[in-house]
């Protein structure tokens, strides 16, 4: 029986997620099945004429599965249950959406996103009858029940080359270095890098500070016989007060930034070292897919079409225990996955004599 299915990102872009896209064209093929891709996700599906193509196995060469982003474009600032409007107002434009996927006979959605995609996109397919399969990716690895989602495996790749190629420089300068990653609710991809890379310091979210507890540990470093320190923080980290440090930008859009520039201000008050901070940002996003990432995309993204196959929907493609599973969309947008405080991570970081400024 021929099926017809759209397939679309959703929020940031990340490594990996056209080879999701290409397993699930390649499995759906192999079972007689057409796939639409959505343009500039769910944006796309509210312009007029809307945005989509016949995504073909043919369209996924050699080449377009070691390509960062994805060949569909995303947005993660159009919420079409409260959509912006040229007046500067927001308007409910969510029964266009689904009148625009039942006119274009889709009878399945598989979307790749995060916690806040999943959320939009489980409302918008029940409101609309639709059948809905999730595949989780950012490179914040913040959402529940998958020991990992896409792009985040690449992002802490690259944090722990950026650290691996600070500790030359910090070394040859007598300096601290500071590097401040993403992680807008989880402080996953500093802890991982962060005992990857050889940081003295690790701080996240999850695990309050101080600045003097730092400064304690960077002395003890330079006391040891070493000459510098690195230091990597996530972008989330509030100052030692509680306060979040953002940047606000045209229109007054509010992001989180320079939380380390703060940090290095500070510690170079507090000890006898230069600090400098690098920021790696959309870097960490804009990369090509490892090979794991890639093997994880494209297990989740066969998963996902079989998934419509056993007529089980309403689902998150999830890898847990070294094994592909799904667990209901409802389950794991209920929480935030982010960083145990005591955990095996955290407690190995300790254990390497790493500081949280605790």
């Amino acid at each position: 029986m021929s099926k017809r299915i759209a397939i679309l990102t959703s929020g940031g872009d990340c490594a990996g997620l056209n080879a999701v896209m290409r397993a699930a064209v390649l499995r759906a093929d192999s079972l007689g099945w057409e796939i639409l891709g959505i343009e500039n996700g769910t944006a796309g599906l509210l312009d007029d004429p809307p945005r989509y193509r016949i995504l073909k196995p043919s369209d996924f060469d050699g080449s377009v599965m070691r390509r960062g982003g994805t060949i569909l474009g995303t947005t993660n600032s159009r919420n079409p249950f409260s959509y912006p409007m040229p007046d500067g107002s927001k308007k409910d434009r969510s029964d266009e959406l689904i009148a625009t996927l039942k006119s274009l006979e889709v009878e399945s959605l598989i979307g790749i996103g995060g916690d806040g995609s999943f959320d939009i996109l489980n409302r918008l397919t029940k409101q609309g009858d639709i059948k809905f399969i999730g595949v989780p990716k950012t490179i914040d690895n913040d959402v529940s029940l998958t020991d990992m989602s896409v792009g985040f495996d690449t992002a802490v790749a690259v944090a722990t080359e950026a650290l691996d190629r600070l500790q030359p420089t910090a070394a040859s300068h007598d300096r601290i270095m500071m590097l401040e990653v993403m992680g807008r609710d989880a402080g996953h991809i500093a802890l991982h890098a962060g005992i990857a890379g050889g940081a003295d310091v690790i701080l996240i979210p999850e695990i309050p500070y101080k600045i003097e507890n730092i400064a304690k540990k960077i002395e003890s470093v330079k006391k040891g016989g070493r000459n510098f320190s690195l230091v990597i923080v996530s972008e989330a980290v509030k100052t030692p007060d509680g306060k979040k440090h953002q940047v606000v930008y045209h229109g007054g859009e509010t992001r989180y930034g320079g939380i380390a520039d703060y940090l290095c201000v500070k510690l170079a008050e507090h000890t006898s070292y230069e600090a400098r901070a690098t920021v790696l940002g959309h870097v960490q996003r804009g990369v090509d897919p490892g090979h794991t990432d890639r093997l994880l995309a494209s297990a989740m993204g066969v998963k996902a079409v079989e998934l419509i196959a056993e007529g089980k929907f309403g689902r998150m493609v999830a890898w847990q225990n070294r094994n592909i599973v799904d667990v209901a969309i409802e389950d794991a947008v209920k929480d935030c996955f982010t960083v145990n405080p005591k955990g095996m991570l955290v407690h190995t970081a300790r254990s390497l004599g790493i500081s949280f400024g605790d």
